[in-house]
């Protein structure tokens, strides 16, 4: 048995590690606020949240994210669609530190950016590197479909979205400020 597992190749086992991992944590964290799964708040506390952030309609907002979340975990968990999954983390995750991390600094214990940081850097070694053999696109014969170029486009969308989202935000009035 042990070389049975020795003879694994050691990148391909990693990187279903690392994407088994990451990929069911954010589908999970999407279904927090979807479905209230996982003593998350549900979709009516979360669009409440999104609203009080500035996202108009809240529930609309906090569906399509919570789906992005999902749908980029599912994806990269199973290692499908090349650089899809990653990019759809990274475009909720550049919301996420800047809507409500980046204030905090640096640590999850302060609610800082670590964690989605984390998210965003495994996207982006998972686009640089692919999914590995233990993957649907390696079953299917995906991978050559994958170039460079696309990944790289594929992951400029992911930001762009991300970054789009930022700018037709109505950012939430500051308290204390004084109205003309």
């Amino acid at each position: 048995m042990y070389q049975e597992l020795s003879s694994l190749p050691p990148l391909g086992v990693g990187l279903l590690a690392a994407r088994l991992v990451v990929g069911l944590a954010m589908a999970a964290h999407g279904t927090q606020k979807l479905l209230g799964w996982f003593r998350g708040p549900g979709l009516d506390k979360t669009g409440e949240f999104f609203a009080y952030l500035g996202f108009q309609p809240g529930r609309t907002f906090a569906t399509v994210a919570s789906l992005t979340e999902l749908a980029g975990g599912l994806l990269v968990a199973t290692g499908f669609l090349g650089p899809v999954g990653p990019a759809l983390i990274v475009s909720v995750m550049v919301v996420a530190i800047a809507t409500v991390h980046w204030q905090h600094g640096l640590f999850a214990g302060d609610n800082g950016i670590e964690v989605p940081m984390l998210y965003i850097v495994t996207a982006l070694v998972l686009v640089l590197t692919g999914y590995g053999r233990f993957s649907v696109d390696t079953l299917f014969g995906l991978e050559p479909v994958w170039t460079a170029t696309i990944r790289w486009l594929v992951l400029g969308a992911g930001v762009l979205g991300g970054l789009a989202n930022l700018v037709i935000r109505h950012r939430p009035a500051q308290q204390g400020a004084q109205t003309a």
